[in-house]
């Protein structure tokens, strides 16, 4: 297994932000994504992981799989009034694509506890991509602030 040096990384766009996110698989490296994602709306560290949600999604190939997982997350951050700090994933490959089971972790917003940081509207295609190199897996996305 090889040591990754940090978790991910922030990328400048234009009126958004990018991140790159790895692991040593690829289930490592979407919740280093959702971590990412999460640290743009508020400070993870300061989300206590007091409540789990579970979620199944399937999708065709690795990038529909990342980017409907991350419209997954932002779905229950806005509906369920949460944040998220948590990820338990399973993927597995099947028959017509991939298969991604999540048990999330987080408190409810309480802006007097948590950080305020940026508002993330949505999730874009832009970019977006999911790859593998010595090893390492390595996410691309941006978000749509």
């Amino acid at each position: 297994m090889k040591t990754i040096e940090k978790p991910f990384k922030y990328f400048d766009v234009t009126a958004d932000i990018g991140f790159t996110a790895y692991g040593n698989s690829l289930e490592e490296s979407f919740q280093n994504a959702a971590l990412a994602m999460f640290n743009v709306i508020s400070d993870t560290d300061d989300i206590d992981s007091k409540e789990n949600l579970s979620f199944s999604i399937e999708s065709e190939d690795e990038v529909s799989l990342l980017y409907d997982f991350l419209e997954e997350l932002l779905f229950y951050h806005e509906i369920e009034f949460m944040l998220f700090s948590k990820f338990n994933l399973k993927i597995t490959q099947i028959a017509n694509g991939f298969k991604l089971d999540a048990i999330i972790s987080g408190d409810k917003i309480n802006w007097d506890i948590h950080k305020r940081k940026s508002e993330v509207k949505a999730i874009t295609y832009h970019l977006m991509n999911v790859s593998k190199d010595n090893g390492i897996y390595k996410l691309k996305a941006i978000l749509d602030l």
